[in-house]
């Protein structure tokens, strides 16, 4: 098979890419190791950028987005009972929107399809070779036939876990890293969300996030050890401890309805730099991960895809690969704002061990500054909502 750029998974990151070289008329092929019903049932993020909202809607794909979106003017930040709003509207005339991953994803296979696109789900044995030459290919069996994909570039977009990172040369790339003592309990429940905001909590019981991904479906979260065993949490008891970490003042609005999915997710952040080798670009988790606490892994994904494509348009439209070469200084200036971002954010609002007392205490006055300061407030709003693309 032949195509202009072969693709390395279809999360948000590869769909993106695919959907954005089509509006451009550049060819693309998607492959995936997993089948498509896995794919789109792949519980993830749901908190859309202003930029990543923007680019769906420019590329067209933000119909369902638009009857079902829930549009935030805010958050909720509760310390220790004490509840108070961050307004962006006011703040700096931005919005975030509640839209689930799943959805964006099941959003973009179909529009592929309808267009007529290529994603080879349950691809077996994926490779990827001749990076370092202007013929690059990727391997893989279908339905048991070997294939192979020539490529003028190919885009790693197949996750942390992925082969094409793992795929670059020994000393070709470098890898930053922090994994943070203490994970998430996540649980999605058929319950109505108990506020119209998230609402992030700090509290000496530790941290909670209560969130949403629809108006009838609750997305929570709670800080529990590293190590801790799921088995251990009952649904009586993570909504217990929901209403405590929340407050007695603000619990009665709880809805404690049936929990549907739990999940143990490690804290960690990651950078792999340079984002390319040869012809191989990797976008999204393939390159960085950061902690959820900012809401930047599937915002970050978007904006790599849109440099990358952006980079392509030009090769394909002058010949020139001059902003090609870019594409790694580009999309980690922002990358790296948005982990320094995130892990602020996460030191911020979560109760480090014992032996950090001293941090815990830092962190409680610089909350405090922040939600006492509209300069503080405004910077907290500009990161959140998502900074300027390039």
């Amino acid at each position: 098979m032949r195509t202009q750029v072969g693709i390395v998974g279809s999360g948000p990151a590869g769909l993106l890419l695919a959907e954005i070289l089509r509006c451009n008329g550049i060819d693309a092929v998607i492959v995936e190791c997993k089948s498509r019903a896995y794919v789109e049932g792949r519980i993830r993020a749901g908190v859309l950028e202003q930029g990543t909202v923007d680019l769906l809607r420019e590329i067209g794909v933000a119909h369902r987005l638009e009857q079902e979106g829930l549009v935030h003017d805010g958050v909720d930040i509760c310390l220790d009972g004490d509840r108070h709003h961050i307004n962006f509207r006011e703040l700096i005339g931005k919005t975030v929107v509640i839209y689930g991953q799943t959805e964006i994803t099941k959003d973009l296979i179909q529009a592929r399809l309808a267009a007529g696109g290529n994603i080879l789900f349950d691809a077996g044995e994926v490779s990827v070779h001749n990076l370092d030459t202007d013929k690059p290919s990727i391997n893989c069996v279908i339905n048991g036939s070997r294939l192979r994909i020539d490529c003028d570039f190919i885009a790693g977009c197949d996750g942390f876990h992925g082969i094409c990172r793992d795929s670059l040369p020994a000393g070709q790339i470098k890898t930053f890293g922090q994994t943070y003592p203490f994970a998430w309990l996540g649980a999605l429940a058929e319950s109505v969300p108990p506020s119209k905001q998230l609402i992030y909590v700090r509290s000496s019981r530790g941290f909670a996030l209560f969130s949403m991904r629809s108006r009838t479906i609750s997305r929570n979260y709670l800080q529990v050890g590293p190590d801790e065993d799921i088995g251990q949490w009952p649904d009586e008891r993570i909504w217990q401890e929901l209403a405590q970490r929340l407050g007695e003042e603000h619990s009665a609005c709880i809805d404690a309805g049936r929990i549907v999915e739990k999940s143990i997710t490690q804290m960690r952040s990651f950078v792999a730099q340079p984002m390319r080798h040869g012809r191989l670009f990797l976008a999204g988790d393939a390159a960085h991960i950061v902690p959820p606490t900012g809401a930047k892994g599937l915002n970050l994904a978007a904006a790599d895809v849109r440099c990358l494509a952006g980079a392509l348009k030009q090769y394909y439209q002058s010949g020139s690969e001059d902003v090609l070469h870019k594409y790694s200084a580009t999309a980690l200036n922002r990358v790296w704002k948005a982990q320094r971002f995130s892990r602020w954010m996460t030191s911020l609002l979560h109760i480090y061990p014992a032996q950090q007392d001293f941090e815990n205490q830092i962190h409680q006055a610089e909350l405090d500054y922040v939600l006492s300061s509209k300069a503080a407030l405004t910077s907290f709003a500009e990161n959140y909502v998502g900074l300027p693309y390039h």
